[in-house]
């Protein structure tokens, strides 16, 4: 897992991912391209998915504080499925499969996680490491939807299933922190 993260921290552009996402052909495709690149910060030279993670946090507290967690779940579903299908035209015009740029994703993932774990400080701490955990680490059907799935199912399914997983497991973290008699107080403190 250790080699899985530092190969994911080391993972930059390919120049044809780069100039893809470098040029537009007008106004929609320039919408479209910062749609997937999240306001283009996939193009982080140094770990994009991170960085995309990071930027959509603000988004999903302000959706899940002020609206609802149910909402944010919603619009996670809505946006991934609005990113499917552009995803899938761009592959039909050339794109490479799964670019790492493309941060959308991300987004939905994290969001989920979000929704499930909750708002509170610990709680989008939870979602954003554990989630990040399970999109790097891809294990079990994770892994298998990222490597098997093709088109835009395969760039956003595995990050909505580890989005899942991240949430399932802070869940349950955050449930045996509860009996935990020292513990709990301060999870009292960060609102769980």
């Amino acid at each position: 897992m250790i080699y899985a993260i530092i190969a994911h921290l080391k993972e930059g552009y390919t120049l044809e991912s780069r100039e893809f996402f470098r040029s537009f052909k007008d106004l929609n495709d320039l919408a479209k391209k910062a749609f997937l690149t999240l306001f283009f910060s996939g193009l982080s030279p140094k770990a994009p998915g991170s960085v995309g993670s990071l930027v959509a946090m603000p988004f999903a507290w302000v959706i899940s504080y002020y609206i609802a967690p149910s909402t944010l779940l919603l619009l996670a579903l809505f946006l991934s499925v609005v990113a499917v299908k552009i995803i899938n035209d761009y592959e039909k015009q050339g794109m490479p499969h799964d670019c790492p740029q493309i941060v959308i994703d991300e987004l939905a993932g994290v969001w989920i996680s979000v929704a499930m774990i909750g708002h509170s400080l610990l709680g989008l701490f939870l979602a954003f490491v554990l989630f990040r955990v399970f999109d790097i680490w891809k294990p079990s059907v994770i892994g298998k939807v990222d490597k098997e799935v093709k088109g835009g199912w395969g760039v956003v399914g595995d990050d909505l299933l580890a989005g899942f997983f991240a949430g399932l497991l802070g869940l349950i973290l955050v449930g045996i922190a509860q009996q935990i008699e020292f513990i709990a107080p301060f999870l009292e403190f960060l609102e769980f």
